[in-house]
């Protein structure tokens, strides 16, 4: 009886151990009883039927899948080895538990695939210049492939593009002769700008130069006209001077024929290029006739004397 009970006990733990089944965050639980789909359970502790039913866990979480490199032939007939990786995650673990026995395995050649017929309409150079273009190609494609699957295709991504060795070669030496060229024609450049900026500043100088000297010389006749002018103002005022000073003294005719020919005689020594003559023509001609006659007088009573 007490073997009976142990029995009992054992089977009773197996069976509850049996019937509980932890479904972790980032899993769905699909059920099916007696082979048959007969729900999906969310995270945590569920309990099932032990023999009648059963539990499939699907992996909820974003996974990648590794495209190995292989080989594809471009528009141009150029053979390049791609290799790529894919984003996916499951959307319907229903569907991709029931739709497709091995998902992993069909998006690989999916991805081989999609990626040769992609690259196959391609050029080389829009090949190695285009990897946004060929990931947005693949994405849209495989991403239409898979929705019955119960999968979303979120990214894919070329990771590198290897032409051959000769292609390879040449590209090397094409885009080094590009930079020589793109050297040449900047250093060229640089020279022309120098010339110019060279031969502006010489112009500039002349320019400037040939101002200076205007100035200067503007400056000079300036400067000699003004002092000129200063000069004979100066001995017009001193002759007016001598004239007013003369006349106020109430000097007869013979004394103001002296000190004018006393003040002509200043008025020649100087530098003024006119001489003006403040007194009349008449008067002074008749004061030099006087003083003239003055003299011979003068000159004939000496003789008389001796």
């Amino acid at each position: 009886m007490a073997s009976l009970i142990t029995v009992l006990l054992v089977f009773a733990v197996i069976f509850i151990a049996s019937s509980i089944k932890i479904v972790r965050q980032y899993e769905k639980g699909l059920v099916e009883t007696l082979g048959k789909y007969s729900g999906t359970r969310e995270s945590g502790p569920n309990i099932i039927v032990p023999m009648l039913q059963q539990m499939i866990r699907v992996d909820m979480r974003e996974r990648v899948i590794d495209v190995p490199p292989q080989s594809v032939i471009t528009k141009d007939n150029v053979s390049v080895v791609v290799d790529a990786i894919i984003y996916f995650q499951v959307t319907d673990p229903v569907k991709v538990v029931y739709n497709i026995e091995n998902f992993a395995l069909a998006a690989l050649k999916l991805a081989q695939t999609n990626l040769r017929n992609v690259i196959g309409d391609m050029e080389l150079d829009s090949t190695l210049t285009s990897r946004e273009k060929i990931n947005t190609q693949l994405r849209i494609v495989m991403d239409e492939a898979t929705d019955k699957w119960g999968v979303k295709v979120s990214r894919v991504e070329i990771q590198k593009i290897d032409p051959p060795r000769d292609i390879t070669d040449a590209m090397s030496k094409q885009m080094k002769a590009e930079r020589e060229k793109r050297a040449n024609i900047l250093e060229a450049e640089g020279l022309r700008q120098a010339a110019i900026l060279k031969a502006e500043g010489a112009k500039q100088a002349v320019i400037l130069d040939a101002e200076a000297i205007k100035e200067k010389q503007v400056l000079e006749a300036t400067g000699e006209a003004e002092a000129i002018k200063r000069v004979a103002d100066a001995e017009k005022y001193q002759v007016e001077i001598v004239y007013k000073a003369i006349h106020e003294g109430n000097p007869t005719n013979d004394l103001i024929a002296i000190k004018y020919l006393e003040a002509l005689g200043k008025v020649a020594d100087g530098q003024a290029t006119k001489i003006f003559l403040p007194l009349e023509t008449a008067g002074v001609t008749a004061s030099i006739g006087g003083v003239a006659e003055l003299f011979k007088d003068h000159a004939r009573l000496a003789k008389t004397v001796k």
